[in-house]
């Protein structure tokens, strides 16, 4: 398509009702070839849905952590502990997501894996989960108070990897609506169950901290049963009963494609075991303020990797279409998008930080350290937004090793010393 070509796809879709047309076809599921028409069209076609399925699971993170604090900073650092741990299981189904899979048998062995997975890493985290809690550093009081929080959540692994990588099996088959939908579903319930079995509001008994897990573990299995449901009726991708038997040679080809992405997620999120480690030495109270700030991050940075996303499906798909100055342009584009968001979001939050933090928590000391937290890490978020978009270029392009290189040099050669440095070896402390 000439540039003349794609400037008239433009402005046709931005006619009178063009782009909430667009938006009722993002969530809808647009069945667009995106190797052809206007970019920015097909960028926000993708990032929609995209963003609103992210913005979904960080709702997960934020919604646990305004009801939790009102348990006390120990069920703050409770919760921040086993995330931190459970970290390593996202970069696993995230890494697994980075296999393409448009093939129904495919997308039922990759389940097998997940269920695999989750039975070996469930269990072995359910029974020795006040040991993980120590080994993090937390406190007895933190683990008297988180071990059955930290239990449930294990036990419930499943849920927490077949949710993620049946998602990437939608969105590998181009159903982004309906990963977008199955998240908001899980969502919900968790929204609606916190408050009920958290704080035993009317006939639901009061579980505290083990109200959350429980509310996230039935919102979570809902939203997969509804996957489920929706590979069995698919349109675009259809599991039938032929597709059901294990494949073993399958199994270990999807597990070679997901080496790469599971590395390279691994050296990302377990940085932050070490990050939650050297924190933890500071007491729950500077780990319960540290928790809020991060979930507030996660809120805004997980739909920044929806419009990533976007530009790592545009990049393969234009690439596999041998169009690879559109993949080029692509990425500047959704990088574009990407940098102007987490701009204005900087601005937002280094002006109303306090009282952001302050919707969570109204303890001085959490308050201030949560508040110091959100300013800083803020300061990045431009950055942050097109490294993001470029990462994701890269595995679009099926090049998995750049991108764990990048986060190798980043996370453990750059962040974990000198974040070791400056907490025990200067006088800012934590």
């Amino acid at each position: 398509m000439t540039d003349m070509e794609d400037r008239e796809t433009r402005t046709a879709a931005q006619g009178p009702g063009g782009v909430w047309t667009s938006i009722r076809e993002a969530l809808r599921g647009s069945e667009q070839d995106f190797t052809e028409g206007s970019l920015n069209r097909a960028v926000g076609l993708l990032a929609i849905p995209m963003v609103l399925e992210m913005a979904g699971e960080s709702l997960f993170a934020v919604v646990d952590a305004f009801f939790v604090a009102r348990l006390g900073a120990e069920a703050l650092a409770a919760v921040g502990l086993t995330e931190s741990v459970l970290e390593i299981i996202y970069a696993v189904a995230v890494g697994l997501a980075m296999a393409k899979r448009a093939a129904a048998r495919t997308a039922v062995q990759a389940i097998y894996i997940g269920v695999a997975l989750s039975v070996v890493f469930g269990t072995i985290g359910a029974i020795w989960a006040p040991d993980i809690l120590r080994l993090m550093g937390a406190d007895e009081a933190t683990v008297s108070g988180g071990t059955m929080y930290t239990r449930i959540l294990y036990a419930s692994m499943i849920s927490i990897l077949l949710l993620f990588i049946n998602n990437a099996i939608y969105r590998g088959a181009g159903d982004a609506a309906m990963a977008m939908r199955s998240i908001w579903l899980a969502n919900g319930i968790n929204v609606v169950l916190d408050p009920l079995l958290i704080l035993g509001i009317g006939p639901f008994p009061e579980l505290g901290l083990m109200g959350a897990a429980v509310a996230t573990t039935i919102g979570r299995s809902t939203g997969v049963l509804y996957q489920l449901w929706g590979l069995s009726r698919g349109k675009r991708l259809r599991v039938r009963r032929e597709d059901l038997p294990i494949d073993f040679g399958l199994i270990g080809r999807i597990l070679r494609v997901s080496a790469g992405g599971i590395g390279q997620m691994f050296i990302a999120t377990a940085s932050y075991i070490g990050l939650i480690r050297i924190l933890a030495t500071f007491g729950s109270v500077v780990l319960a303020g540290y928790v809020i700030a991060i979930r507030v991050v996660i809120f805004i940075i997980l739909p920044a990797w929806g419009v990533a996303n976007a530009a790592a499906t545009l990049v393969g798909q234009n690439l596999g279409a041998r169009k690879p100055d559109r993949a080029e342009r692509a990425v500047w584009i959704t990088g574009i998008w990407n940098m102007a968001f987490m701009a204005v979001v900087t601005v937002l939050f280094v002006l109303f930080a306090e009282r952001i933090v302050g919707v969570f928590t109204n303890d001085p000391e959490t308050l201030a350290v949560g508040t110091a937290a959100l300013r800083i890490i803020s300061y990045g978020y431009v950055f942050y937004a097109w490294g993001m978009v470029v990462l994701q270029a890269f595995n679009g392009a099926g090049d998995t090793v750049t991108p764990t290189w990048v986060n190798f040099v980043s996370f453990w050669v750059i962040q974990i010393p000198l974040a070791w440095w400056l907490a025990t070896g200067t006088d800012l402390g934590h």
